[in-house]
Parts: structure tokens; sequence; C-alpha cells
């Protein structure tokens, strides 16, 4: 199931948050333990926000991209408040922010939930994904091989079925060299078309956020929930 037929039905209440999250950490269980894509999840705060979206309902001019709950991992170079977000660093093992990154909250705001932080090598320097706190991330087509990088582990996550949607960036070819790795979709925008901040490292400003997907047509939905609402 494509992200944008999944958005179709939660918006249709034909499935709900809930069962899509329960179906994704399902996923994660059977798979991970061969591609090491998404090292920290965050089940119980997405269980808690998809209730919240589920009580409230959708807005009633839902804007271009809104997501009506469906669960996304977030590339573990962006803070999500609340959860351990490692940059891929031993400086960072145990950190856990406060607040998210910006585009963390325009997709959270956007109806999106955070279900995991996906792999990265440290601070997304190199095309080839490992770390020291959390190991290699596994070509999913061939564990013997590379899924690139640096935004590997959210084309694994992608590629292996574990999540609909991922975050990635990009300087010099991280969202697009692991998409061509393992066969999904990864856009590098314009920059200023996905905003940045409250905090980055100090090379930040040479990188663009952008989506990943499975298709075309799912990364054109996230493009629409990542830009909007908070000005870049």
């Amino acid at each position: 199931m494509t992200a944008r037929e999944a958005v179709r039905r939660l918006a249709a209440r034909e499935v709900s948050p809930l069962e899509l999250i329960d179906a994704a950490v399902e996923r994660i269980a059977e798979v991970d333990g061969a591609v090491n894509a998404l090292p920290t999840l965050a089940v119980e705060r997405a269980r808690e926000h998809a209730a919240r979206l589920t009580a409230s309902g959708p807005p009633a001019d839902a804007p271009p991209g809104y997501l009506h709950g469906l669960p996304f991992a977030v590339k573990d170079l962006k803070d999500v408040a609340g959860v351990r977000s490692t940059k891929g660093s031993p400086i960072y093992a145990e950190h856990v922010p406060e607040r998210s990154d910006y585009l963390v909250e325009n997709i959270e705001a956007k109806g999106g939930v955070v279900l995991a932080k996906s792999n990265t090598p440290e601070f997304g320097a190199g095309a080839n994904t490992f770390n020291e706190v959390f190991g290699k991330t596994h070509n999913p087509w061939d564990t013997r091989t590379t899924c690139g990088g640096s935004s590997g582990g959210a084309a694994v996550a992608l590629a292996t079925g574990q999540v609909w949607l991922a975050t990635g960036s990009d300087l010099g070819g991280s969202l697009r060299i692991p998409a061509s790795f393992c066969s999904v979709v990864g856009l590098r925008p314009s920059p200023g078309r996905v905003p940045h901040g409250p905090k980055e490292l100090p090379f930040a400003g040479l990188s663009v956020e952008g989506p990943m997907g499975r298709t075309v047509g799912d990364v054109a939905l996230f493009l629409d929930t990542q830009a909007s609402g908070v000005q870049a």
C-alpha cells in the first residue's frame, strides 16, 4: 500500500492511525534485525500522538500534504522532542532534546506521526551508513553490500516496508544515493523549500531537507507536508 493510498484510507476512516502503527511495529520486528535501518523507536509517543489526532479529527480545511495520522521515520540528524536523537555520534549518544526541529514540527502539524529514527553516518558525513552508536545499515537487496548514505536508514526502511514515508537530507547526494541503491525515491528540493533549524550543525546550511518514499506520488505528497506551515 502506497503512502497516498494509506492517507486516503485514513481520511475515509477505513483504517486508524493506531492500526497502521501496529502494522509498522510488527513489520519492523520482522525485518529490521537483518538490516538495522531504524535503531530508535518511539512507539508509545506515536500511539499517544495518534490517539490525540483520532480524538480531534482532521481540520475542516485540511491543507495539501495532510497525513491524517500516517506514521513516518525521521533521519537521526533531526531532533524529535522526547526521543533519543544521536546524529550518529557518540557525542550525542544519550541526547534527548526538549524541542523538535522545524521539519519535524511541520510534519506533525500536518498530521504525521513520528514512529522511528533512521540510521545515518556520524553527522551525515559519508555515502555509507555506519556509525559507532548503532553500527551498519545493510542494503536490503543484498546485505553484503552498502545501502549508500547518508539517508541510508530511511531508504532501507522504505524498501523493506517498515514505514510509508521518511525524511532525508542531501548535501552531495545523501537523499539520491541511498534511494538509487535501494530502489526507492528521494528528492533533493531547492534550498529553502523545506525549513531548517532551530539548531544546526555548522555545515547544515549547505544541505537541504527532503522527502523519501516508495513512489514518485508518495514523495510529492510528502514534499507538500514538509514544505508548508513554517517559514524557512
